[in-house]
């Protein structure tokens, strides 16, 4: 897939839309203010801000945060444009672009959380031409987000010259060594929840996979899996057993995963196998046991190794074991989409 380079382009002095992803978790810190918790999706595309400063551009973020019904100030963005201030190292104000509410930083512009707007994931033309009079340029740099048919992602594409960041160059170019030339055996590992959205890709995932080990919630619907999945690739598809109490995959079904993971050349994993909820040392055993158990195969593999999804990469920095994976994407569902061979609406909007 061959995306317009960011780096290619004529930026002196230009007004740049900036597609990021940039819902990420908050936390009250000791003083009851509100700061990034995890701020791994904003340091992803943070090359390509700096990129745009080098070039003398005006840079304009814009992005969203949770689902907000309507206006709900518990999802501003004011918490990421203070993360910015300090990077920058340049004062805060507020302040407005056209009929927008921002924070500017310098030469950077952070746009108020566009699902506040209800144009955003409706597609509304109007709103994607208000958006699109913002700037002269725009630039996808929100992999993350690009599975999704919304206007700052479909639309203001279609209204300015355009271009892909950075970041998504990177994740795009990774995850297409999987689907056109991966090393062997390719062992793709699912898990989570989302049942609605996993269940189709993992029969399209059979396709391409030398191996799909299936965990997590997903694995309470084998049922139906297992009547999508066309005889001959059965073989493929390795379902786990849950535990007595249903809140993990069992030990026999660890062992069976950890023998096949041995094996791979290249293991993409998204989703956790047990619910990930650290309250008591009694739930860590009895829920996260498996996710860690197959986690540690996976980073003790001679395998290239994939990971994304909020849940599975989360778990991963609190065990200390994310810095052991090849290549960490900042996209979960839009991960699994690509990979499948679903075409993501915000790639194709570039192309």
């Amino acid at each position: 897939m061959k995306l317009p380079d960011l780096r290619l382009a004529e930026l002196q002095n230009k007004r740049v839309f900036l597609r990021l992803d940039l819902d990420v978790p908050l936390i009250h810190d000791s003083e009851s203010r509100i700061q990034v918790e995890d701020d791994a999706r904003l340091w992803a595309t943070y090359e390509t801000v700096q990129f745009l400063l080098e070039q003398n551009a005006r840079v304009i973020i814009a992005g969203h945060l949770g689902r907000p019904d309507g206006r709900d100030e518990k999802f501003t963005l004011k918490p990421v444009a203070y993360w910015y201030e300090r990077k920058l190292n340049i004062s805060i104000s507020e302040g407005k672009i056209g009929e927008f509410s921002c924070w500017n930083i310098g030469d950077v512009s952070i746009l108020e959380n566009l699902r506040f707007y209800p144009g955003e994931e409706s597609g509304d033309l109007e709103f994607t031409r208000e958006l699109s009079s913002l700037a002269d340029i725009y630039v996808n740099d929100a992999f993350g987000n690009s599975h999704r048919n919304h206007a700052s992602i479909t639309g203001v594409p279609k209204l300015l010259p355009h271009y892909a960041g950075i970041r998504l160059q990177k994740e795009v170019e990774e995850l297409s060594k999987v689907l056109e030339n991966p090393s062997r055996p390719l062992v793709i590992v699912i898990g989570g929840e989302k049942i609605e959205t996993k269940l189709p890709l993992v029969e399209k995932m059979l396709k391409i996979a030398d191996h799909v080990l299936v965990g997590g919630e997903i694995v309470s619907r084998s049922e139906i899996l297992l009547r999508r999945t066309p005889d001959s690739e059965e073989y493929k598809l390795v379902l786990a057993d849950l535990n007595q109490d249903g809140t993990d995959i069992n030990d026999e079904s660890v062992q069976k995963f950890t023998k096949i993971i041995k094996t791979a050349k290249t293991i993409v994993w998204n989703g956790p196998m047990g619910k990930i909820i650290a309250n008591s040392k009694e739930q860590i055993a009895n829920s996260e046991k498996g996710t860690r158990e197959v986690a540690n195969a996976i980073v003790e593999s001679s395998a290239h190794t994939i990971v994304g999804g909020g849940d599975t990469v989360g778990f991963l920095k609190r065990e200390g074991l994310i810095d052991k994976f090849s290549f960490v994407s900042t996209g979960g569902g839009a991960m699994l989409e690509f990979l499948s061979g679903e075409k993501l609406p915000g790639l194709e909007a570039l192309l």
